[in-house]
């Protein structure tokens, strides 16, 4: 299975979502139309990304006849369903200017937790389990 396409991916996610926080470092307030701009477009690259691994990837690591990375497709795969409700979650509801302009805390506070579990996560694949699938 060739992982270049996730990998491009990631690095568009994480461009993404570099771009929301120096967006957010000029002011959430002043900054909230493109804020709410930014997500949307992010929200498109991690839902297409996400639909991309359900279908193909991890049926594909699941079934590849090497018990060890099937096991970590698996584990891979019921994991990033929380982070992936997390995530939408997020996106849905910091998708408009004004609740951005009138909860700008929050959406710091809520931005922090949830992006960087999905970067976290994101390292991990590309450290552990893409090494993995390569290898075999």
């Amino acid at each position: 299975m060739n992982i270049d396409k996730f990998k491009r991916e990631h690095l568009a996610i994480l461009s993404a979502i570099d771009q929301l926080r120096t967006l957010a470092r000029s002011g959430v307030e002043a900054q909230a139309q493109a804020i709410a701009e930014q997500i949307v477009a992010m929200s498109g690259l991690v839902k297409l990304h996400l639909a991309v691994e359900q279908r193909f990837l991890y049926p594909a690591v699941q079934a590849c006849g090497v018990a060890t990375v099937a096991r970590l497709g698996r584990q891979y795969e019921t994991e990033m369903q929380g982070i992936a409700g997390d995530y939408l979650a997020f996106a849905g509801r910091w998708n408009t200017a004004a609740r951005l302009a009138q909860e700008a805390q929050a959406f710091r506070s809520e931005a922090n937790l949830v992006l960087r579990a999905l970067v976290q996560r994101m390292q991990r694949e590309d450290t552990e389990l893409y090494p993995a699938v390569e290898a075999i």
